[in-house]
């Protein structure tokens, strides 16, 4: 059985009552009527015409709501054979596409900014610098961060922590040498004894009676604001809607401009689809562009290359 979490069961939800909704507005079928007989290719169709037009909702709107009705067609498909046309004609339809937006991520300068406005003059700030750094380093999603166990950090050679993301799947991502040396300080004073200490205790957490207590997402965002509110005042250019998704970002851009495959990345990331990975970054940079650019423009005073043999012309034109 498929195990999804609360806020997918929820989405699913929103997606059909939607078009249980078109059907009563457009189709004027009360939902005591509605059968699969409306799930057919006219109805779904006028659906997503009515969606785009008549409700304004953006194309990727449109493509969630498609994409759960299709799941659930597939479902019921399995379920039933009859219901296997259904299904193969939702499958065919095409929601429209939206238009890709080019990756938000920071710079190098706002990246060094946001790091280090943690001072770490008090253990509060101690703790935000730490879980600012392997927020970055990890290119974790923020839930994987705030429930972080000391069981899954690893110091020891080769350094890395284990992070648990979406449907409870585990990836292993290792940790730069800097980031291990910064954990290792952070462990002995937040988490002194710690072979002594239950392995499930929270990495991050505050103190609520006396108990240490995961921090929440809502918590971790609020301390990435903060420090780009005081970075901003050295690096101005820091974007005011900054998020954790962005460090995310910031971490993979970082290493797809080193040249590291999207393979790897799409590992690290904890993306099942290569799409999912190769859709992210497929903008490059004006800079990657241009130094592409300029190193396949041979200079004006260069002199003339050795003339290419025919065979090697030949290879040359074939390439796709």
């Amino acid at each position: 059985m498929a195990r999804r979490s609360p806020n997918t069961i929820e989405a699913y939800r929103i997606s059909l009552e939607c078009f249980l909704h078109y059907l009563a507005e457009r189709e004027h079928i009360d939902r005591g009527d509605v059968s699969f007989d409306h799930f057919d290719r006219p109805h779904l169709k006028g659906w997503l015409a009515w969606m785009a037009d008549q409700r304004h909702y953006a194309p990727r709107t449109i493509a969630l709501r498609l994409t759960t009705v299709k799941a659930f067609l597939t479902y019921c498909s399995a379920e039933d054979i009859t219901l296997v046309a259904f299904s193969q004609a939702a499958t065919a339809l095409r929601a429209p596409a939206s238009a890709r937006k080019p990756i938000e991520y920071l710079t190098g300068p706002e990246t060094r900014a946001v790091l280090a406005a943690c001072t770490g003059r008090t253990a509060k700030s101690r703790r935000n610098r730490m879980l600012l750094i392997l927020l970055y380093d990890t290119a974790a999603r923020v839930g994987e961060i705030t429930s972080l166990t000391l069981q899954d950090l690893r110091l020891g050679k080769p350094g890395h922590v284990v992070l648990t993301g979406k449907r409870n799947k585990t990836r292993i991502v290792p940790l730069a040498g800097k980031t291990i040396e910064h954990l290792g300080a952070y462990l002995a004073e937040f988490h002194p004894g710690t072979t002594q200490l239950p392995a499930t205790r929270p990495a991050f957490y505050s103190l609520h009676n006396g108990k240490p207590t995961a921090l929440s997402t809502d918590t971790v965002a609020a301390v990435l604001t903060h420090a780009a509110t005081t970075a901003r005042q050295r690096c101005p250019s820091i974007p005011n809607n900054i998020h954790c998704h962005m460090l995310r970002k910031t971490k993979a851009m970082g290493l797809y401009q080193q040249g590291i495959p999207l393979p790897v990345i799409m590992r690290l990331l904890g993306h099942e689809n290569m799409s999912t990975t190769a859709a992210f970054y497929a903008f490059a940079t004006i800079d990657m562009m241009r130094q592409a650019v300029e190193a396949a423009t041979p200079a004006i005073d260069s002199p003339a290359a050795q003339r290419l043999t025919e065979n090697r012309l030949q290879a040359l034109y074939s390439l796709r």
